[in-house]
């Protein structure tokens, strides 16, 4: 028995939904697995998972976004630059005060499949570290996240 999936045209044009979270208090991990749901489509009834059906997320206040634990001093970000002495380390808690919007983006990349499609995704999730944004436009939906009984 096979599965049954709706064959996609390549000429329809698929609406996205957009959605504005405020990111202010909430634990960062939490947070964003219920943003790369979105961005990838997963609470639509005809989810695919090679196609690119999901909503648009607008996230506010990315540099209040909230670590359990020890997370802030003990967890790094590292990079390498190719180089001889390249190697980088910041902690998390520098990091959300040199650029707050790396630690989200960062968290939600590593949780969207790793191939072309994430790169797409990635494309509708914007950033702000204020309260506002440039999205009027596209008539975002403010989403109320309750994660696990944490309710702001």
């Amino acid at each position: 028995m096979s599965t049954k999936t709706k064959k996609s045209k390549v000429d329809t044009y698929i609406k996205h939904d957009w959605y504005v979270v405020d990111a202010t208090g909430k634990v960062l991990g939490r947070l964003a697995s219920t943003i790369a749901s979105l961005l990838r489509g997963k609470n639509r009834v005809d989810f695919t998972p090679y196609e690119n059906k999901g909503a648009g997320v607008v996230v506010l206040h990315c540099d209040k976004v909230r670590l359990t634990g020890k997370k802030s001093t003990m967890k790094n970000y590292r990079s390498f630059s190719g180089y001889p002495g390249g190697y980088k380390e910041i902690s998390c808690e520098k990091m959300l005060v040199k650029d707050p919007k790396y630690v989200l983006r960062h968290a939600v990349e590593g949780m969207l499949p790793k191939n072309r499609l994430s790169v797409k995704l990635l494309r509708r999730l914007k950033l702000y570290v204020g309260d506002k944004h440039p999205h009027m436009a596209q008539a975002p939906k403010e989403l109320k996240i309750k994660i696990r009984g944490i309710n702001d």
